[in-house]
């Protein structure tokens, strides 16, 4: 009997310290912070006085096409650096309007909203280039690229003019397709020299015939010079 006695105390000992754990721990967790991912910040607005800060040019009108489409993607590049909302574009934009253009937009505005049609950065967009850029000379680009030879030019003014006019051609641009259209825009000379090396590379394209065409100045510059005859 004194057996069984001491067996059922240590029972409800064993118990009562089990139930005793169990409510210090559920007090624990109660007591204890929540940990969890922390509540993200807000994202500030970005401001005027933000876009400014990267120092975009003004635009009067008073360029050549070429100067409006590369003013637009100057912006461009600031806003989608920045994920600037197309809100936001669009007054941006129009803040560095000046002269004729800003009168151009004011009345073309005006067309837009007696027509009920909506006034968005994508609207601007287009009419911009459509005012400043049209397809007219955006095909003659084109037109100016598939045609491009070297001639009279270095191969680094070459180069930089290939460059300019391929982002006005309309199909895709592979690596390898834009390497034989500018080899085989080459001068004849150069040309012999580079096309055996079947570059795929167009960087190391460019530097290729660059050099080349700096050793040949360079000995021709070193050649004597015939006498001129009397």
């Amino acid at each position: 009997m004194q057996q069984m006695e001491a067996a059922r105390v240590a029972a409800e000992d064993a118990h009562r310290q089990h139930m005793e754990a169990l409510r210090q721990l559920e007090e624990n967790r109660a007591a204890a912070p929540v940990f969890g991912p922390e509540p993200r910040p807000a994202v500030r607005e970005w401001s005027l006085e933000d876009f400014l800060k990267h120092h975009p040019a003004k635009f009067d009108g008073k360029t050549n096409p070429d100067a409006a489409d590369q003013w637009l993607k100057d912006l461009e590049r600031i806003y989608d650096a920045k994920m600037c909302p197309a809100e936001n574009r669009l007054a941006f934009s129009v803040y560095m309007l000046t002269g004729e253009v800003e009168h151009w937009w004011s009345s073309t505005r005006s067309i837009l909203e007696e027509r009920d049609e909506p006034v968005m950065w994508e609207t601007f967009r287009d009419r911009f280039l459509s005012e400043y850029f049209s397809d007219s000379i955006r095909y003659a680009k084109e037109v100016e690229f598939l045609q491009l030879t070297q001639g009279g030019k270095t191969v680094t003014e070459y180069a930089e003019r290939f460059k300019h006019l391929s982002r006005f051609y309309t199909l895709p641009l592979d690596e390898e397709w834009r390497c034989r259209k500018f080899e085989n825009g080459l001068r004849g000379d150069i040309r012999l020299m580079v096309a055996p090396l079947s570059i795929k590379d167009f960087a190391a394209l460019v530097e290729k015939p660059r050099v080349m065409e700096k050793m040949k100045r360079e000995v021709e510059g070193q050649r004597p010079q015939q006498p001129q005859p009397p």
